[in-house]
């Protein structure tokens, strides 16, 4: 009865699924184009890194093995790892010649040669992770962590005595700078909240995976620089184990990696890129996404989607660990005064706070799938009249906190700058954001800036 249930809902797909893609075609102002699902959906991943390090391509790969394990009945999947720019496309040529209409390119280096390959082959559908071009056949997608960064930096701005903060940056692209910023902006939070002077070390190691130099540019932080904690982006568990054995606080970085560093690891970022996949994937298979219709799909979740999440560990359960059950009690022992409300709390219920003021925000998702809505995001909240005796009442859409809101001051760190706050201007120039102002996806995809209180060093 079951699978008898299964095959009429699919039945049922495909026959509406030319009307579903007439309707996402005129919202996209794609041409129209009939379009039949495929009975059973190839799908190919190829990573830029080894499915073993860890951090980045790791959690990829775990999103793939989730959808391969939940669709199993319509849907398999293959990947290729440690691959380089310069080979993609080859790459995408071997993976159609073997059948497979949806490719999943992951790392941000590949994206002229996706819009290459997907030249070649306008009837496969193509999802580039972390860039900005598109095309007919070709959306792009990314769950980004600068919230969660902020988070830990809550935590960060409580734990250091020295107030001199370490982050290990693979490359200086918005991406980074942005979790770089967010990062330093939470642990200056608290850490003007306790008096401290917070500086934010950065080096840049110009690799997305290598632990050696990760491992180098740590020492070089704790002992050039003094710094008590550090967290980084580079997709090796090196930095983890480095604070594990020096006695350094440190953030793990898109997969649990509490395993490398049970002492010393306080927290992190979990990606969950399955909550992506599995959307886009339902929507293939339902016709609602085809070939001609991705020009404009652009996914951007954040911590209210689910697809990112504080922690650096998973828990017997499958949740992630939020913080460190070694640090909790640390952290409910510093007490700090919420900047927003005056209150008088813990650096711990000051994070959960934030936490679910940042993951609350669940009627903005809908304006995260496409380039055309970004520009929603912002919206703090509408006007609703309920009618009868309720009347009108505030409906929220954004988040209710987000670290990126003014007031705040930095600088510009290039001479051909991409943000409104830069444009301009020479390397170097200040960079003031009012009070009350609120960075929206523009702002955030393009930053160019660091906060004053950041410093690149080598």
């Amino acid at each position: 009865m079951r699978t008898n249930l299964l095959i009429g809902i699919f039945v049922v797909l495909i026959i509406i699924s030319g009307a579903v893609g007439y309707i996402v075609g005129q919202q996209t102002g794609a041409p129209v184009q009939q379009y039949t699902p495929p009975e059973k959906i190839k799908a190919a991943w190829i990573y830029v890194g080894p499915i073993g390090d860890a951090g980045w391509t790791f959690m990829h790969d775990i999103g793939r093995r989730y959808v391969e394990t939940i669709f199993r009945d319509w849907l398999e999947t293959t990947y290729v790892e440690s691959v380089t720019p310069d080979k993609v496309v080859s790459t995408v040529d071997d993976l159609v010649s073997k059948g497979y209409n949806v490719i999943f390119t992951t790392s941000f280096d590949f994206m002229d040669a996706t819009i290459e390959a997907a030249k070649k082959y306008p009837n496969i559908m193509f999802f580039h992770c972390s860039g900005y071009r598109r095309a007919p056949n070709v959306g792009t997608y990314f769950a980004d962590l600068y919230e969660v960064y902020y988070l830990n930096g809550l935590m960060a701005g409580a734990l250091t005595q020295t107030g001199q903060l370490g982050y290990v940056a693979a490359y200086l692209i918005p991406e980074v700078v942005r979790h770089i910023n967010a990062f330093a902006i939470g642990a200056k939070e608290v850490g003007d909240a306790l008096g401290k002077n917070i500086t934010v070390h950065v080096i840049e190691i110009g690799s997305w995976y290598d632990p050696t130099k990760a491992r180098q540019a740590a020492d070089t932080l704790k002992k050039q620089y003094n710094v008590d904690v550090l967290t980084f982006t580079e997709d090796s568990s090196a930095i983890i184990e480095y604070g594990e054995q020096n006695g350094v606080h440190v953030f793990s970085h898109y997969g649990p990696m509490a395993m490398y560093g049970p002492t010393y690891t306080v927290s992190g970022q979990i990606v969950r890129w399955e909550i992506i996949y599995a959307d886009i994937l339902v929507k293939i298979k339902a016709g609602v996404l085809t070939p001609y219709n991705l020009e404009k799909v652009d996914y951007w979740y954040l911590l209210s989607s689910g697809a990112v999440d504080l922690g650096g560990d998973i828990g017997d359960d499958g949740r992630p660990v939020l913080i460190n059950p070694r640090y909790e009690p640390i952290l409910k022992g510093i007490m700090v005064t919420d900047k927003l409300t005056g209150e008088r709390i813990s650096v711990y219920d000051l994070v959960m706070r934030r936490y679910q003021q940042m993951k609350g925000a669940f009627a903005v998702i809908p304006f995260q799938f496409s380039s055309e809505t970004h520009k929603y995001e912002n919206i703090s909240s509408i006007t609703i009249n309920w009618g009868g005796m309720i009347g009108e009442k505030p409906y929220p859409i954004a988040s209710e906190y987000d670290p990126f809101t003014g007031p705040l001051t930095g600088y510009c760190l290039m001479d051909n700058p991409l943000s409104v706050w830069c444009r301009g201007k020479p390397k170097g120039a200040s960079v003031s954001i009012p009070a009350g102002i609120r960075l929206g996806h523009e702002d955030l995809w393009n930053m160019d800036f660091f906060m004053s209180w950041v410093i690149q060093q080598g």
